[in-house]
C-alpha cells in the first residue's frame, strides 16, 4: 500500500465514527450515477467497523467496506474515490486492506458484485457466475433500483 505520490500523506486507515457523513456522501454520489447502491447515514454508522478510508487532511477522498457474511465468505463493498483522486491506486490499496483483514479474520474467500470487473480483475478477482454465490448475498438485490435487470457481474478472490 503506498502506490500513491510521495509527497502526499495518503494511507488506507480504519474509518473512524466521524468519518460516517463523508462516506455517507462519497458512496451516494456514486450510487447516483447508478454506479453502486445508495446507503443510509444510518446503514454507515451501523456498519463503520466495516470501513476502510483514504484521507486528504480530515477529509474522506475514499472508501471501501469488508462486509461479512459467513465464517468463510465477505464482500467488497462501497468502493468509491473521488474523482479528482482516480489514478493514484486508492482504490487498489482500499481493496488491499480489505482482504488483508479478511486474512486475518480466516476468511477464505471474497466476492464482489460490480460492473467494473476490469478493476476487480486487476486486483486478482476472477470472474465467477452470480448463481454459484449463496442465495443469502442477493439480500440487498430487492432494494436496487436495477432489480431485477442487474448489469453488474460477479467476481471471487480466494484469501
Amino acid at each position: 500500500m503506498g502506490s500513491v505520490d510521495q509527497d502526499m500523506d495518503l494511507g488506507v486507515h480504519k474509518a473512524k465514527i466521524g468519518d460516517a457523513p463523508q462516506i455517507h456522501k462519497l458512496v451516494n454520489l456514486f450510487a447516483a450515477r447508478g454506479e453502486m447502491l445508495p446507503r443510509a447515514l444510518s446503514e454507515i454508522y451501523e456498519n463503520i467497523r466495516d470501513f476502510f478510508v483514504v484521507r486528504d487532511g480530515s477529509v474522506v477522498v475514499s472508501c471501501a467496506s469488508l462486509h461479512i457474511y459467513w465464517a468463510d465468505l465477505a464482500e467488497i463493498r462501497g468502493v468509491a474515490v473521488r474523482q479528482d483522486m482516480q489514478g493514484k491506486g486508492l482504490g487498489r490499496d482500499l481493496v488491499e486492506a480489505c482482504v488483508a483483514e479478511a486474512k486475518q479474520l480466516d476468511i477464505i474467500q471474497i466476492f464482489c458484485l460490480t460492473d467494473k470487473p476490469g478493476f476487480f480483475e486487476k486486483v486478482a478477482f476472477h470472474l465467477v457466475d452470480k448463481a454459484d454465490l449463496p442465495r443469502k448475498v442477493w439480500a440487498e438485490c430487492y432494494s436496487c433500483p436495477k432489480f431485477p435487470d442487474c448489469d453488474e457481474v460477479a467476481l471471487v478472490r480466494d484469501v
